[in-house]
């Protein structure tokens, strides 16, 4: 259930105290003995706020120096690009990093105008690099919680391959870290930030000189297409008002203000400030603006999400533009293979299985997690890589390889180009979608569960669902595993002809989510949430 005041702008009680947030980053010494305290490398790295000994100075010193080690065990020897965004705890913890990678004297390429550095143009610098065949291999850090509240702090590492680390990288970084935080640090090295060289590096530059290769700004220009970009306080801030100018774009920076108590936004589903462009509370202020621009965009706070936001609709569910861009892309990039694919992870909506399948491209479908889509962009064998939480990246025009993380600057430009060459809007493009394939209920649900069960439906097989049916159909799949790749999903996934629900444990919470979707209505789908239930219950024994 909503909070009451969500969707409404934040208050005085709602705001962060900065200093004590700042000061507990390097006060407070997590105890290692306890798990909400350690090193956890989640889907997007490691997340907490130092108010709860979860990121705090010796988390990042530590995890710093085990990202030392393993690039190091790896042979990469190149630079390591670090970022930061705009949250509180992100200046601290990219200084403590820059000490140890400094100390261990690591080739460090900071941002040159000493501002943010958004995730996709750090992706977009470690892909560039490695390009080159003579240049010795480089990676990054973004530090950086996504969209998570104000007092959060992130940090995720992005190896080689330019994309999110995998598991085996983050097992190992998270499994020595946590070693040094037993030891007291022991076997850390770092120098005084008043000595710690790095090297500058254009990150806007580089992005921006190089997004005609991979979105038709002519056209835009030419079309006169009216936008509004909303940084949302982000790490974009300095990226959209530069693309207007480089460009010529008709394009409003909605929001140039950077406060890291993001006193601006409005409360998002649950009344807490978080920067989620896919969630109509928290964009509530541009949704309200839509009638000002023909397409309006938003970012979270280190721009690898997107939001869009047309007059007719105002916010399109994620799942929806994620399916209005696939058809739209495979039929206007001439330079991209034939045989080019489609990614999508498990939970995505199944009106990408039909669009994909109309336009006769094979679809890819994966676990959750964006680094599953890095081989496939790496490689050029997929053409577009979406995930239903908003996030997605695509090929350069002539089907080389853009970013290996999600990029919300290109989708959000994306979106601009879909009304210029088309004349129809995202919402009107899906519209027309939803006439030819049938138009889905799709919805997430939570529902409670303890780390034994969370464990236990982690590690479910296929043969474990003892029902033949779920809400008056047929089951024709029980998936533990992605078809896409053969890799684990981390929980259930349950398909009919016209329905499906996924259910897969929360990293943080006692509970485990449930998405489902329905071809046949909203109360096919509260049908299916509810058969989704008592499905999970039986193949977990909790029901007989």
């Amino acid at each position: 259930m909503a909070n009451d005041r969500a969707g409404r702008p934040a208050g005085p009680e709602d705001l962060e105290d900065l200093p004590h947030l700042v000061t507990a980053y390097y006060t407070r010494t997590p105890d290692p003995e306890d798990p909400g305290q350690r090193v956890a490398f989640g889907t997007s790295g490691h997340r907490g706020s130092s108010l709860d000994g979860a990121f705090n100075e010796a988390h990042i010193l530590a995890t710093t120096q085990a990202i030392v080690e393993y690039r190091a065990a790896q042979g990469i020897t190149g630079p390591l690009f670090l970022g930061r965004d705009t949250h509180a705890l992100s200046e601290p913890a990219w200084t403590s990093a820059l000490e140890v990678l400094a100390a261990n004297e690591v080739d460090v390429l900071v941002d040159a105008a000493g501002r943010y550095t958004p995730t996709p143009a750090v992706s977009r610098a470690i892909v560039r690099h490695n390009a080159s065949e003579r240049s010795a291999r480089a990676d990054g850090i973004v530090v950086t919680p996504s969209h998570n509240p104000p007092r959060d702090g992130g940090f995720k590492y992005n190896p080689p391959h330019g994309g999110p680390a995998d598991s085996d990288a983050t097992s190992a970084i998270e499994r020595r870290a946590n070693e040094l935080l037993v030891a007291g640090l022991s076997g850390v090295r770092r120098i005084p930030a008043a000595r710690a060289v790095a090297r500058p590096y254009d990150y806007l530059g580089s992005y921006i000189d190089d997004l005609p290769n991979v979105v038709n700004l002519d056209a835009i220009r030419g079309a006169g297409v009216r936008i509004g970009a909303d940084p949302m306080g982000g790490a974009s801030v300095d990226y959209w008002g530069a693309i207007a100018e480089r460009y010529g774009l008709d394009l409003t920076v909605v929001n140039p203000l950077v406060d890291a108590t993001w006193r601006f936004m409005t409360l998002d589903t649950d009344g807490k400030i978080r920067m989620d462009c896919s969630s109509p509370a928290a964009m509530a202020s541009l949704i309200g603006a839509r009638e000002s621009y023909d397409i309006a965009t938003g970012n979270d706070a280190d721009a690898d999400r997107h939001g869009i936001v047309t007059p007719d609709a105002g916010l399109l569910n994620p799942n929806h533009y994620l399916a209005v861009a696939i058809e739209y892309l495979y039929g206007h990039r001439p330079g991209w293979q034939a045989g080019t694919k489609v990614g999508k992870t498990v939970v995505s909506s199944s009106m990408i299985d039909r669009v994909v399948a109309g336009l006769g491209r094979e679809l890819v479908e994966v676990p959750v997690g964006f680094k599953w889509f890095v081989p496939g962009l790496l490689s050029g064998e997929l053409g577009f890589g979406g995930e239903e939480s908003a996030g997605a990246s695509l090929l350069r025009t002539d089907g080389s390889v853009w970013t290996t993380d999600k990029d919300g600057l290109a989708l959000a430009l994306l979106a601009s180009e879909i009304l210029a060459v088309t004349g129809e809007s995202p919402s009107q493009r899906y519209r027309a979608l939803a006439d030819r394939y049938g138009d889905p209920a799709y919805a997430r649900v939570d529902a409670p569960a303890d780390r034994a069960q969370k464990a236990a439906l982690s590690a479910l097989s296929p043969e474990q669902v003892s029902a033949t049916e779920l809400a008056g159909e047929p089951i024709t799949a029980a998936l533990t595993v992605a078809p896409g790749n053969g890799a684990r999903i981390g929980g259930l996934k349950v398909c009919t002809e016209s329905a499906w629900f996924a259910a897969r444990p929360s990293g943080t919470e006692d509970k485990y989510k449930i998405y489902a979707e329905s071809f046949r209505g909203s109360e096919h789908l509260a049908q299916v949430q509810n058969e989704a239930r008592e499905v999970v219950a039986r193949a977990l024994g909790a029901v007989d």
